[in-house]
């Protein structure tokens, strides 16, 4: 007789079952669940997901923001407001060093907001690709790019961690957002580095953590934050970008993101919010740049 413990939600094991196939059991049930949220957000508008708060920044039926995280694309060249689902923790490609002709790879590109910026960048003789494993978002994305009549952009079904691009596509890489949604993120890493050129380069923007989240701050993030229950800690991430065999590692930029009182104080008392407040320890967007050398 086998006894069944639950992996996630929708999966469960059994102790016959190998460490190897509970780990591989436990991180399709999780990338099932990110393509169901981003399917539901991709139907909807930027102004439909402010409201109903479905994203990687929310739990959904709930009214609060989740764009919190985001920061605003308007002011960029190629920005598309179709485009845009509010997703993104930050600009990466802001600060990518995008040159005209360059290829760039988007990881996760949703509604393609990333790809028609540096699109922008890198001009008519460069190339765009996006990869996200939503069909849904693909769908949308190729859409967009299709009503704006761009040739040289790009959108492909697939996950980071197994991308179908041969090696050495990329003179940049961007992503916003998206590595702390996927399980196995050595694998995703050794993956970008692959399909980056040899010189070539990222910029990344991500959330990660610094400290030990106090128990009810980390349940009051992960109801309003869900991205936040994949992310590592800031020093644990950048270490294992070095790892993954990339140089030059810096980060370009850090914004704290700041939960809102009203819902802190529903899981911390008065006295842990004043410690928490007084301590280095939070949740932080970061845009990180690395190069393949």
């Amino acid at each position: 007789m086998t006894t069944e413990k639950t992996c996630c939600d929708s999966t469960c094991c059994t102790d016959e079952q190998t460490e190897t196939q509970v780990q591989t059991q436990t991180e399709q049930c999780l990338k099932d669940l990110v393509v169901e949220k981003y399917s539901q957000i991709a139907n909807q508008t930027l102004q439909d997901n402010l409201t109903s708060a479905c994203g990687c920044g929310g739990g959904c039926g709930t009214d609060i923001d989740y764009t919190i995280m985001s920061d605003s694309y308007e002011n960029l060249a190629g920005y598309n407001p179709d485009a845009d689902l509010g997703l993104g923790c930050g600009l990466p490609t802001e600060f990518a060093q995008i040159k005209a002709g360059d290829t760039v790879v988007d990881l996760g590109s949703g509604a393609g907001n990333d790809c028609f910026v540096a699109r922008a960048i890198a001009g008519e003789s460069g190339r765009v690709i996006g990869i996200d494993m939503t069909p849904v978002m693909v769908s949308k994305a190729r859409a967009n790019a299709e009503k704006l009549g761009f040739q040289n952009v790009e959108f492909y079904l697939g996950e980071i961690e197994q991308m179908p691009l041969p090696t050495e596509t990329a003179d940049v890489v961007v992503s916003n957002c998206v590595l702390n949604l996927v399980p196995n993120k050595p694998k995703a890493l050794a993956e970008t580095y692959r399909i980056m050129k040899k010189g070539g380069h990222f910029s990344i923007s991500d959330i990660v953590l610094q400290g030990n989240l106090p128990a009810g701050l980390q349940q009051a993030a992960e109801m309003y934050a869900g991205c936040v229950s994949g992310a590592m800690q800031e020093a644990d991430y950048l270490e294992l970008i070095v790892k993954t065999g990339f140089r030059h590692v810096q980060v370009q930029k850090t914004k704290p993101i700041m939960l809102p009182d009203s819902l802190l104080e529903q899981f911390l008392s008065v006295q842990e919010l004043a410690d928490f407040k007084a301590s280095r320890v939070g949740i932080f967007s970061i845009t990180v740049y690395a190069e393949k050398v």
